[in-house]
């Protein structure tokens, strides 16, 4: 299924259903009153949250929902049925925007939360409700007022524990399949990783869920590359965890890729920039101990980086599950400050 972030679709509550105009004619009562009906109200239209999704691709195919009309009403004072509600079903982390006047009108961030988008019409009265005492047979009635009707924008972003960042081909793809079941696309060349991958983590008794984001290079918060169309999705991730490859393949400067990913957060959001980090270096499976510690303290002191590192490696699962139990930590001491 292709990864869609962003949508437009458009939405139309259902009309109320008219009054009903009658007189009551039964046999042996000459004088019988108005019994005109009440219509039925038109069917709203609501978001839905549900968290099984993680898509809206569903609205690259369908872009026009309409609820029913509330039937109209009828003799012997029955009211017309009105219309259920219609339900649109879109992933946790959506934003809902009316098109026209650029209005939030909210976000879905719960499993089954709903949100009011456009309210269907109000039924139209009878006739019978305009008796009186001194109007014994009206003949007034009142039409249903029509359904809202509005042009929505969708805009969804990846809701995570964990927000990973780096270098394409800097191994986040080979983390996140080595600490989850997620199976996110691997190979040699840049940007295998095309859209967010979710994968559910566990750290003893608790777990959490780290959201795998295409690579990022430099000016990507300008529109190179792909990481500008998924930068947003780390707006959402309670931490970062920036992988950086201590020995690149390509024969970079490990110093430059991670100093040229932080630049970039820091131009896209101040607020992205200060969320709460840990570094992990990567590839150090291809390093002896002794040249492991001398490259890592070299990369530290250039970096000037004084919070917590964890040495790993992304293939074989070496330090990984220390880097695990730091991130839950970090997960946790997060949520109590908040």
């Amino acid at each position: 299924m292709k990864f869609v972030d962003s949508a437009s679709v458009r939405i139309e509550a259902g009309n109320g259903g008219a009054g009903c105009l009658s007189f009551r004619r039964e046999k042996y009562i000459p004088d019988g009153g108005p019994d005109g009906g009440d219509g039925g109200d038109g069917g709203s239209v609501y978001f839905r949250g549900q968290e099984g999704l993680n898509t809206l691709s569903e609205f690259r195919y369908k872009r026009l929902f309409r609820a029913k009309n509330g039937q109209p009403g009828m003799g012997r004072d029955r009211r017309g049925k009105s219309s259920d509600d219609l339900y649109i079903e879109v992933p946790l982390g959506t934003k809902i925007y009316d098109l026209e006047t650029d209005e939030l009108i909210g976000e879905i961030v719960r499993h089954e939360h709903s949100l009011l988008a456009a309210k269907g019409g109000f039924h139209g009265l009878g006739n019978a409700r305009f008796k009186s005492s001194i109007n014994r047979a009206p003949r007034q009635t009142s039409p249903g007022t029509p359904g809202e009707t509005r042009e929505i924008g969708l805009e969804m972003s990846v809701m995570a524990d964990v927000g990973l960042l780096g270098m394409p081909n800097a191994g986040k793809s080979s983390l996140i399949r080595q600490v989850s079941g997620a199976r996110p696309k691997v190979a040699d060349y840049p940007f295998t990783t095309l859209h967010p991958n979710l994968g559910v983590v566990r750290a003893g008794a608790e777990d959490f869920v780290m959201a795998d984001i295409p690579g990022l290079i430099e000016k990507a918060s300008e529109g190179a590359g792909l990481g500008f169309e998924f930068l947003k999705h780390l707006t959402r991730a309670r931490v970062l965890l920036h992988v950086v490859d201590i020995f690149p393949s390509d024969g970079s400067d490990p110093t430059e890729n991670y100093q040229a990913i932080e630049s970039e957060l820091l131009k896209f959001d101040q607020e992205l920039y200060n969320k709460p980090r840990i570094l992990a270096l990567n590839k150090v499976d291809l390093l002896s101990s002794e040249e492991e510690k001398k490259v890592i303290n070299e990369f530290i002191n250039k970096i000037d980086y004084n919070g917590t590192v964890f040495n790993i490696s992304a293939l074989n699962g070496q330090g990984c599950k220390s880097l695990v139990f730091g991130l839950a930590e970090l997960i946790k001491g997060n949520e109590n400050e908040e």
